[in-house]
């Protein structure tokens, strides 16, 4: 179990979106009380460039950050002794974040080398070697006198080696321990850093390892450095679905406002980056309405602040011309008021994130704002017809949901929760590894003597396929039967449920990237809602809408394929009652259900409604999947792995006890759980 931080920063949760990871919270450092989500205006030497401390007040930062490798250096540690640490230094009265000099030994390879017990710089003051250990970064961020510190990571590009970056971050995890044991009984926070560049399975191990160790707060590092904003995205979605619920979450070094929007809808609470007053000195302003860049004539004469939604200093006093003209002539004022806007902006923009998401509104302001927030320059002339590259864009997407593509292989996205549908690898391979073969299918249509008396009849085997997306399962099983011998196949019925049709019409518009849509079955299943093999004894049927109620109309089912999206998106199909239901369903069959998760509260909640649970095979990142057993199938010789005493066990000492949506009131679910019939010796 996680071993409970002490209470440095008493954070408290106040609200998580529906439908999506977006959170709302408050914690207090020893200087300032920290609404989140927030931005923290980049002050690498203790100051933000252009930036006046009146200014930033102003605007509401929160907090700031500084690097410890720069102050290091200058001023040097004896400053800070003097003044009695940074905020009387640079007179800043709320919280600072110190990083620990972990970004330098990526940015700075060539006058630097690394060892287990530290990394040795070159300074650039005057060519002394300085030598930073954990031990050494953590000495220097309590003398700074930073609110929060940084542990001592090593981040690598994220196009590196799997083999450098499992070095990398394992380094990160030794250091991890020794920066907490250097931090001892200070009241300074204390943050752990993710690491494992764009591996995701060095993701999820670093997420777990960190998330083990007695943290104040979870940084993501390591992202930013080279990888796609898809990449980005997934890994960030993975790895705070990892981190403790009851901690702040920090991406360092991240980014555009519309990559703000998509890490807070995936569980981040905290940023910085140096974008907004770096593109400030090009002369570039992030606004309400996009993206403008002053280097264009278009705006040498034109009225009107620039961005007419913004009450800033800079909008509400100069005109566009005016800071265009600064632009211009290299003006310096013209980068101050630009940084200035842009901070202004970044920190509104996060004011208004938390708004929305405590007044439940944050799915609307999401899906208004990402197209909006990543809109480029376009003003001061007429509009431009859009590019191919743009056209392109858009015929990716469809309703809620995106194509993603990778190495050639689609893959759909919710663009509301940030799910991708098979995220693990090639969706067909998934779809024919966990379903068809683990199902063992093709035996029980093709030898139907060695199962249970009830699948020896003509009747046909009924596949529920519970969540129909891109048709990836559907087609795996069909595709599978249409290469047995007819006279040999006990004919198939696959039944399948979908409330939202757009992921698969979407996927059909590309079927260079989905392949096993290469078939007449899915437009004709479109189009009439069923069709039929004219080759095999295959027959599928298309129930769409609400599958609380449509599974009802369907003959009940032999296998049932559970593949809707988490908890988090489809929540009703997760819940204690909804199992209780499928039980219900499955119960006068041999059936057997099988889903990708193997999330303590969904098996808890399958066992409480009656079915015997198993452990599946591996599949993508997962070391395991889950398998459901009616009582009928329990009963024969299935060869499933049920689980056991040992699972119960780490149940008990489990936060994820109860089963997703809440349970019934009496508590009866518990006691199911805890008398059902598998765990009996």
């Amino acid at each position: 179990m996680t071993t409970a931080a002490p209470r440095r920063l008493h954070f408290t949760l106040e609200a998580t979106a529906e439908h999506s990871s977006a959170r709302a919270a408050r914690f207090t450092t020893q200087h300032h009380e920290v609404l989140t989500p927030t931005f923290m205006p980049v002050g690498t030497h203790a100051a933000v460039r252009s930036q006046r401390r009146d200014d930033l007040l102003e605007s509401g930062a929160q907090v700031l950050l500084a690097n410890t490798y720069h102050l290091l250096l200058r001023p040097g540690l004896e400053i800070f002794e003097k003044f009695g640490g940074i905020h009387g230094f640079m007179n800043w009265p709320r919280a600072v974040l110190t990083d620990s000099g972990g970004y330098q030994i990526f940015s700075l390879p060539g006058s630097r080398s690394l060892c287990e017990d530290y990394a040795e710089f070159t300074s650039y003051t005057d060519n002394s070697l300085i030598r930073l250990s954990p031990e050494r970064s953590i000495e220097a961020q309590k003398t700074i006198g930073a609110d929060i510190m940084m542990a001592l990571d090593q981040c690598v590009p994220s196009t590196v080696e799997h083999a450098a970056a499992r070095g990398a971050m394992e380094l990160t995890h030794r250091w991890a321990k020794r920066s907490l044991a250097a931090r001892g009984d200070s009241p300074q926070a204390l943050f752990g850093i993710v690491q494992g560049a764009s591996y995701a399975d060095l993701r999820i191990e670093s997420a777990q390892t960190i998330a083990q160790m007695p943290f104040d707060g979870y940084a993501i590092g390591g992202l930013a450095v080279g990888e796609s904003s898809a990449q980005r995205e997934d890994c960030t979605a993975m790895v705070t679905e990892l981190l403790p619920q009851d901690s702040p979450r920090y991406l360092m070094g991240v980014g555009t406002t519309r990559d703000l929007l998509e890490a807070v809808h995936r569980g981040v609470d905290m940023f910085d980056c140096i974008l907004p007053t770096s593109l400030a000195k090009q002369g570039v302003a992030f606004t309400s309405l996009g993206r403008r860049d002053l280097r264009r004539a278009a705006y040498r004469g034109m009225e009107g602040p620039i961005d007419p939604a913004c009450r800033c200093y800079t909008c509400k006093t100069h005109s566009i011309a005016y800071l265009f003209h600064l632009q211009r002539v290299h003006e310096t004022a013209g980068w101050q008021l630009l940084g200035l806007h842009n901070i202004h902006f970044y920190l509104q923009l996060m004011r208004t994130m938390r708004e929305h998401i405590l007044a439940g509104t944050w799915a609307e302001f999401y899906r208004a704002q990402r197209d909006v927030l990543d809109a480029r320059d376009s003003y001061g002339k007429a509009p431009r017809r859009p590019t191919k590259a743009v056209l392109r864009e858009r015929k990716r997407k469809r309703g809620r949901y995106e194509v993603i593509v990778k190495d050639e292989v689609g893959y759909i996205r919710d663009t509301v929760s940030g799910e991708v549908m098979h995220p693990g690898g090639d969706p067909a391979h998934e779809a024919q590894s966990l379903y068809v073969e683990q199902s063992r299918l093709l035996e029980r249509l093709s030898s139907p003597a060695d199962w249970a008396q009830e699948s020896r009849s003509a009747q046909p085997l009924v596949l529920w396929d519970v969540g129909l997306g891109a048709a990836a399962n559907s087609m795996a099983a069909i595709l599978a039967v249409e290469n047995l011998p007819p006279a040999a196949s006990r004919p198939l019925k696959v039944v399948s449920f979908e409330n939202d049709l757009d992921s698969l019409k979407l996927a059909l518009d590309h079927p260079a990237w989905f392949k096993h849509l290469r078939h007449a079955a899915p437009r004709a299943l479109l189009r009439d809602n069923r069709w039929h093999s004219a080759t095999s004894p295959v027959e599928w049927l298309l129930l769409c809408g609400d599958f609380a109620v449509r599974k009802f109309e369907a003959p009940a089912p032999d296998i049932v394929f559970f593949d809707p999206f988490s908890f988090k998106t489809d929540s009703a199909l997760w819940t204690l009652e909804a199992f209780r239901e499928l039980a219900q369903a499955c119960k006068d069959k041999p059936a057997e259900l099988y889903t990708y998760t193997y999330s303590t509260s969904v098996r808890a909640a399958m066992l409480a409604a009656g079915f015997y649970v198993a452990k599946g095979r591996a599949t993508g990142l997962k070391g395991e999947t889950t398998i459901g057993l009616s009582a009928r199938a329990a009963a024969t010789a299935h060869g499933r792995e049920l689980l056991g005493q040992e699972w119960l066990a780490k149940w008990g000492r489990s936060d994820a006890q109860v089963p997703f949506g809440g349970a019934a009131q009496d508590d009866t679910w518990r006691e199911a759980v805890l008398a059902h019939p598998q765990f009996r010796a």
